[in-house]
C-alpha cells in the first residue's frame, strides 16, 4: 500500500475532458437538490430568472447568482441555527464548523454523515500526495475548537500515520512532544513553523538536528506558497514545507502541494472553480489573477453554488508532472487585505516576496495602511538581519527600490528596526494594519 503513488488514482489522473463530464454530471444533480431542497437557493435562482434546463455545459454556471459571506451570514441568522441555504434537515447534520467574521457571529458549516466522510477522504488524498505514508508520526497542531481543520487529522489516521492531537497548545509544550514523541510530520502556519523553530533554538533545541520533522505542512497565510518564505522554514527545520489551501464555509483543505511544489491541486470532484475579476465579476483569462469562485459538487448538507472566496489567485489546469490532472491553484492574497497604491493593486504577499528574499532582513515586517491627501499610501516596517551593520538609510533606500521594481511603487516610509523588535506571531500573523479612516 505505501509504495502507490496516488491515494485515489483513477480520480486523481482522469483526463481533462473526463473530468469535466464528471464535474458537469455531478453539478447537474447538485444544482437540482440546491433548488429542491433549499429554501433560500429556489428563491435565489427564481429571482435571477434562472432555471435548472439553462445549466447545459459547465461554462452555464455563470448564469447562477453569486453567493458571499454576507449573504450567508444573513441566511443563517433569518432561520436559526443553520440557516436557509442548507439542503438537509438538521437531524441529518453529524458535525458543524464555524469561523467569525467582521460581526462576531460565527459562521456554521454544516455536515452530514456522507459529507464528513468524504471530507476526510479528502485529507487523506492530500496528505498522500504531501508525502505522508502510514509508518509517519503526525502532529495536528491546529486549533480543535470549532475550527474546520481541526477534524482533519481523521484524514491522517485513515491514511495509517500515528497521529498525536496536539491541537493549539503552548510552545514550550509542543517542542516537549516534538523531542519526546519525534514526529516526522507537523501541521501548522508559516508564521508559527518559524517562530516555533526560533523558539526552539533559545531553547538549545536545534529543529534541524535534535528533532525528526521532515515534512511541514503549513496552511492559513500565503507564506506557504512564496518560495522565499518556504525556502527559510526548510532551512531553520531542515524539512520540507507544503502549502495547503482551506476554506471553512466549504470544508478543511480542499487543496494541497504535491511532490512537484508547483502549486496547490484543488480536490475538483469536490469544487468548480472560477476565477473573476473582482470588479467586473467577468472570467479573466487563463492563468491571469482573480477572486476564486467556488462551487460545491456534492456537499449536501450545505451546497455552495458560486461561492466568491474573496481570495485572489490564479488557475493552472495543465497536467502536472506528478501525474495529477487536477487543476493547481495559487493563492497571492485575500481581497480585504488588498490596498490600492497609486492604481496598483498591493498585497501583504507581493511585500513578502521582496523582504524575504533580502539577505540583510530578517524577514519579519509590518505593513501600515494609511491615508494622506486622500489617497491610500503604506508604511513598512522591517528589520535587519542579525550582523546587518548597514546605515538604516541605506537600507531604508535599498528595500524601498526593490519595493518599486516589484511592484511599480514605493511605500510611503521604510522603517529598518533592529532585529527581534518585531512582534513573532504565535500562530496567524497579522501583517496589515488598517489605519485608514480611523483604522481597525
Amino acid at each position: 500500500m505505501s509504495m502507490r503513488r496516488y491515494w485515489n488514482e483513477e480520480i486523481e489522473t482522469m483526463s481533462r475532458k473526463d473530468l469535466e463530464d464528471y464535474q458537469f454530471r455531478l453539478l447537474s444533480e447538485h444544482l437540482a437538490l440546491a433548488y429542491e431542497k433549499s429554501q433560500y437557493y429556489r428563491q435565489s435562482f427564481d429571482e435571477a430568472g434562472v432555471k435548472l434546463s439553462d445549466f447545459k455545459k459547465l461554462s452555464d454556471i455563470s448564469k447562477f447568482p453569486f453567493v458571499n459571506k454576507h449573504i450567508e451570514r444573513e441566511r443563517q441568522q433569518k432561520k436559526p441555527l443553520l440557516g436557509d441555504m442548507t439542503a438537509v434537515a438538521e437531524e441529518e447534520v453529524v458535525f458543524v464548523s464555524a469561523s467569525s467574521g467582521s460581526t462576531g457571529v460565527p459562521t456554521l458549516s454544516p455536515f452530514t454523515k456522507k459529507d464528513f466522510e468524504e471530507f476526510q477522504d479528502v485529507q487523506s488524498r492530500l496528505f498522500w500526495a504531501a508525502g505522508m505514508r502510514p509508518n509517519d508520526r503526525y502532529v495536528h497542531a491546529l486549533n480543535f475548537t470549532l475550527f474546520v481543520g481541526g477534524p482533519d487529522v481523521i484524514g491522517a489516521q485513515n491514511l495509517g500515520a500515528l497521529c498525536i492531537w496536539a491541537g493549539a497548545i503552548p510552545s514550550d509544550r509542543l517542542l516537549f512532544i516534538l523531542k519526546e514523541f519525534q514526529p516526522t510530520v507537523i501541521w501548522t502556519t508559516p508564521s508559527y513553523a518559524w517562530y516555533l523553530g526560533e523558539t526552539a533554538k533559545k531553547q538549545g533545541i536545534d529543529p534541524a538536528k535534535d528533532l525528526s520533522i521532515n515534512k511541514i505542512i503549513v496552511a492559513g497565510e500565503p507564506g506557504g506558497s512564496i518560495d522565499a518564505t518556504r525556502q527559510a522554514i526548510e532551512e531553520l527545520w531542515d524539512a520540507k514545507v507544503y502549502d495547503f489551501y482551506g476554506i471553512s464555509d466549504i470544508f478543511g483543505a480542499c487543496a494541497g502541494m504535491c511532490s512537484e511544489r508547483n502549486g496547490l491541486h484543488l480536490v475538483e470532484d469536490h469544487i468548480l472553480v472560477e476565477v473573476i475579476n473582482p470588479d467586473t465579476l467577468e472570467p479573466v483569462a487563463e492563468g491571469e489573477r482573480g477572486e476564486l469562485v467556488f462551487t460545491t459538487l456534492r456537499k449536501t448538507a450545505r451546497p455552495m453554488i458560486r461561492f466568491r472566496t474573496g481570495d485572489i489567485g490564479t488557475v493552472n489546469r495543465e497536467k502536472c508532472a506528478c501525474g495529477r490532472t487536477h487543476a493547481r491553484i495559487n493563492i497571492t492574497g485575500r481581497l480585504d487585505d488588498m490596498l490600492i497604491v497609486s492604481g496598483v493593486n498591493v498585497f501583504p504577499s507581493d511585500i513578502e516576496y521582496v523582504v524575504r528574499n533580502m539577505e540583510e532582513l530578517s524577514g519579519e515586517y509590518r505593513i501600515t495602511a494609511i491615508t494622506e491627501n486622500f489617497t491610500t499610501k503604506f508604511k513598512l516596517e522591517v528589520e535587519r538581519a542579525l550582523g546587518n551593520q548597514e546605515p538604516k538609510e541605506v537600507l531604508a533606500e535599498k528595500v524601498s527600490a526593490r519595493i518599486k521594481a516589484r511592484l511599480g511603487v514605493r511605500p510611503r516610509e521604510v522603517i529598518v528596526l533592529e532585529n527581534g523588535e518585531l512582534p513573532r506571531a504565535t500562530h496567524k500573523a497579522k501583517r496589515l494594519i488598517d489605519e485608514r479612516n480611523g483604522g481597525f
